[in-house]
């Protein structure tokens, strides 16, 4: 029987919901767009209008295929950080809201820096640097990143957003020393592995089996990244510049301990939006 746009999409948020799928509404909109080829203006506009078999057969065929496991976002091939579509693929983690909150803290310091340099340190997706760059006409931002796959998405979403001026991308590991040639930075931030080794096994199917376990092993305590970071990579950072992270549950304090050891001063903690300690920064003092 034929269906419409808005049926089908009403049809697929009742299944979504009914299996305990996190916003339903957003999930069901996003499957009709990729299976028929719409933006989500273009579904609004078409709503009344029939579906081919063709498309509901694929829109049930992505929902079947979430219903199993898989993101959403990695069905679609994009997802949106602080207003930017970005193309998202197996290779980096989906952006999060929460990352959203670090996100502003560092656009909030990089618009008091003129020609600020931004690094976003294990940067996935790029979606951290690519925010600031978007809301800070003066910032300067180079994506870091180890794996080769995730830089092809760093560079398809510098592209897609039409920053390639002032963005950068670069290979580099997080857990060794910066090479000589990068320069300072005003700012340096990061969104690094943080779940410890062997907490991966307990996550949620739908990130242990499907999100790079590369951007999520962060050690036995989940702490490695942090204590390479902090020590390492502050010799690129200019003195007074702003090292900031974001942390796992329960593991902002011990996050500040070791800034505060490294040279870091004037640390703080910042809420996410379910008030759970996300983000940790502080500044560079001139001496340990």
């Amino acid at each position: 029987m034929a269906t419409t746009y808005n049926n089908l999409y009403l049809d697929l948020r009742t299944r979504l919901r009914r299996a305990g799928t996190e916003d339903a509404g957003q999930a069901a909109r996003e499957l009709v767009c990729a299976a028929a080829g719409k933006t989500r203006e273009e579904l609004t506009r078409d709503g009344q209008l029939y579906v081919s078999p063709e498309t509901e057969r694929a829109a049930e065929e992505l929902a079947a295929r979430h219903l199993s496991g898989e993101p959403v976002a990695y069905l679609i091939g994009e997802w949106e950080f602080y207003g930017l579509p970005l193309d998202v693929s197996p290779a980096v983690l989906i952006p999060r809201p929460d990352t959203e909150v670090l996100a502003g803290q560092v656009i909030d310091c990089a618009k008091t820096i003129p020609e600020c340099r931004v690094l976003d340190l294990c940067a996935g997706s790029g979606c951290i640097g690519l925010a600031v760059a978007a809301q800070v006409p003066h910032a300067h931002v180079l994506l870091g990143e180890v794996d080769g796959e995730a830089l092809k998405i760093c560079r398809q979403n510098i592209r897609r957003n039409g920053l390639g001026g002032r963005v950068a991308s670069l290979k580099v590991d997080a857990l060794e020393k910066p090479p000589r040639q990068i320069g300072a930075f005003h700012i340096i931030v990061s969104n690094p592995p943080y779940i410890p080794h062997g907490d991966i096994a307990v996550l949620d199917p739908s990130v242990r089996e499907h999100e790079p376990h590369l951007a999520l092993d962060g050690g036995a305590d989940g702490l490695d990244f942090y204590r390479a970071i902090s020590d390492r990579w502050r010799e690129a950072l200019h003195s007074g510049g702003m090292l900031a992270f974001e942390v796992g549950i329960g593991q902002a304090d011990a996050v500040l301990r070791i800034m505060r050891a490294n040279g870091f001063g004037d640390i703080q903690i910042v809420k996410d939006y379910n008030g759970i300690p996300r983000v940790v920064f502080g500044t560079l003092c001139d001496a340990i």
